[in-house]
């Protein structure tokens, strides 16, 4: 099989559960467990699930470690074509989990999943990874927590979202504003509550520096990393030490840009807020206007439009200059007829239009309650209290068997949405999204870009 080869080492012993717990992990797994029932999440707070991670970079351990502080998980596998990165991931995961125990490494996720004894699988690779990953672990019977966007073509998505229903899997989305705190408490007080009247206008953005401006010469990859692996299916270009780690959304190749990993967010989000489906038309201008010296190959600038009836959602984003309002540089705002709503992942701000007293709400931070957020190398601490919820939703559907809040299809939505942006920029055009045959009405050349070429010897899932 190509690239199934596992890191060297002595074939893992059977994993043994067996665990010593101490009290302060007793007691954080009690606290999260009520703090999980008072939310309204219904799980089995008891079971030790067996979970595996494909791809142990940042929001990859991020996510792990939130989920570990949630539930009585046993860590027993992780995935990495990086041996320097999947390594140091097993060392602190050991350091953790309750058990103490050192997860077994693997270098092939197809390796780690014929194991056959994982209950749930979090996919956390570079985007371009995203659907093969996901797909071949709803085949081997497991509920799948993936990392946003789910795909990098539509077609992903599409195949994507017909393996988890055809297996019968739970896939829960790593879109986490639907159930970050203070935005579920602006959606159900404000939105939900009639606040904002008629909303006839949603502006999203960012405006963050994120795109990289440097432009360092191609070399060797390292030898801990298997650069041909991890390109995989995506074309194979030089190795750049912008794409590994961490850099690689710099390039076409392996996502869709900016729109790709923060237009998804806050569209998702707007999508979840006013219970809004596919768009009906989206268009899209942009391309790299200012920073021509980087080797970055995305967008530097922005603007897509979502059209709903009645309702714009517009997409703003540019990576050079000063934002419009500094507290709300990635964000959106929803504009009705009696108020207007911002929101970011810091906070929400609603101005009645008629005078009224203005509400104002600040992230929640609970740091008192998981010391171990204050020193975790990179995390994003005011995410954090959202992934755990998120973990618990996910948990709830698991062991309920149904939808989770961002279940596969509504990633699919937002995901493939912001494809369609990408589209219509590179075409010129807006395009008319038809839900029900899942395609670009009567526009056969934008229909062909719904699926990118696979580098072989892989095999596009749609063609599976």
């Amino acid at each position: 099989m190509y690239g199934c080869t596992a890191i060297p080492r002595a074939a893992p012993p059977p994993y043994d559960t067996d665990q010593v717990t101490t009290r302060r992990q007793f007691l954080t797994t009690a606290g999260a467990a009520l703090a999980g029932a008072a939310a309204g999440y219904a799980f089995d707070d008891t079971k030790t699930r067996r979970v595996g991670l494909i791809g142990t970079g940042w929001y990859g351990k991020s996510d792990l470690l939130r989920l570990v502080q949630v539930s009585p998980v046993e860590v027993v596998s992780l995935c990495d074509v990086d041996r320097r990165m999947v390594s140091a991931a097993a060392d602190l995961v050991a350091t953790r989990q309750r058990s103490g125990k050192r997860p077994r490494i693997f270098h092939d996720y197809r390796e780690m999943l014929a194991q056959k004894d994982l209950d749930i699988v979090e996919v956390a690779t570079p985007d371009h990874w995203h659907a093969l990953a996901m797909i071949e672990a709803v085949k081997s019977g497991v509920d799948v927590y993936v990392q946003k966007p789910i795909s990098v073509d539509v077609l992903e998505g599409q195949a994507m979202l017909a393996a988890a229903r055809k297996y019968g899997r739970v896939v829960q989305v790593g879109t986490q504003r639907r159930s970050t705190p203070h935005l579920i408490e602006a959606r159900d007080n404000i939105v939900r509550a009639g606040k904002l009247g008629k909303v006839g206008l949603v502006e999203i953005c960012c405006y963050y520096h994120m795109r990289s401006t440097e432009n360092p010469p191609d070399t060797a990859p390292p030898d801990y990393l298997d650069y041909e692996f991890w390109t995989g299916p995506a074309p194979m270009r030089p190795y750049n030490s912008l794409v590994h780690p961490r850099g690689w959304r710099n390039f076409t190749e392996y996502g869709n840009g900016i729109v790709g990993d923060m237009c998804i967010h806050m569209f998702d989000m707007t999508r979840w807020m006013l219970d809004l489906g596919w768009p009906k038309r989206v268009s899209s201008t942009g391309g790299i206007f200012v920073d021509k010296d980087s080797k970055a190959n995305i967008s530097d600038t922005q603007t897509a439009t979502f059209t709903y009836d009645g309702l714009d959602i517009v997409w703003q984003l540019r990576t050079w200059g000063d934002p419009p309002d500094p507290k709300y540089s990635w964000g959106a705002i929803l504009y009705g007829d009696k108020g207007t709503l911002k929101t970011s992942v810091y906070g929400y701000d609603f101005i009645p239009a008629d005078g009224g007293t203005p509400i104002h709400k600040d992230v929640i931070y609970e740091l008192e309650q998981y010391p171990e957020d204050k020193t975790e190398a990179d995390l994003e601490k005011h995410v954090a209290p959202a992934i755990r919820r998120h973990m618990l939703d996910f948990l709830s559907a698991i062991d309920n068997r149904g939808k989770p809040v961002a279940d596969i299809e509504q990633g699919y939505i937002s995901t493939s949405s912001c494809i369609l942006a990408n589209v219509s920029a590179r075409l010129g055009r807006s395009l008319t999204w038809d839900a029900g045959a899942q395609n670009i009405a009567g526009d056969d050349e934008a229909n062909t870009l719904l699926q990118r070429p696979y580098r072989q010897p892989w095999a596009h899932p749609i063609s599976a």
